[in-house]
């Protein structure tokens, strides 16, 4: 038996990710977010939902540039306290010792200590009640060699041990299962 609910996304869970933006050094900001994702392959498009309370939005919205973080375990704590606290009242790169770096493309910070830095060009702005969406072109990625396998050369997000959310709650994900397609693959 299943119960009806009001209307809610429960589409969990999602990456928690820290969004960085700002042209200049004075007004670089991170703010956390779970409504991230993917648009499409070809050509790479992501979007993020952000309110138009915070205090991001009106340097997003005149910049429309930004870069996605991806955030591990060990950035929990950060990733929540820049959830909830403000740019309008701390510099939260220096409240939590993450490193402002150099984005490739973008007019925008990455974060050093994220494994993966998604640079973005937002095309559109579409307003949707509660939440903005940023639908954007991913114009670089910038991978840590951390995190990279030394023989494919493919990222290994599993050893980045990635943070996600999940209906108010940060995990990081379990077991690998399998690849894509492995359930059609036929066996040696």
């Amino acid at each position: 038996m299943k119960q009806n609910w009001k209307p809610g996304n429960m589409i969990y869970p999602l990456p928690a990710v820290l969004v960085s933006c700002g042209a200049a050094p004075d007004e670089y900001t991170l703010l956390t977010i779970a409504w991230v994702g993917t648009l499409c392959s070809d050509p790479p498009m992501c979007y993020i939902s952000v309110r138009p309370e915070r205090h991001s939005y009106p340097i997003l919205e005149r910049t429309r540039e930004f870069v996605i973080n991806l955030t591990t375990v060990s950035m929990a704590r950060a990733a929540d306290w820049c959830g909830v606290r403000s740019g309008r009242d701390y510099n939260k790169f220096k409240e939590m010792n993450l490193t402002p770096g150099k984005a490739t493309v973008v007019n925008a910070p990455i974060v050093e200590e994220s494994p993966l830095c998604i640079e973005c060009r937002a095309r559109e702005i579409i307003p949707f009640g509660s939440h903005h969406a940023f639908i954007s072109d991913v114009v670089n990625v910038q991978a840590d060699d951390a995190y990279l396998d030394p023989v494919t050369g493919k990222f290994d997000l599993a050893a980045a041990f990635p943070l996600v959310y999940s209906h108010g709650e940060y995990f990081s994900p379990g077991d690998r299962l399998g690849k894509f397609g492995w359930s059609v693959e036929k066996k040696k």
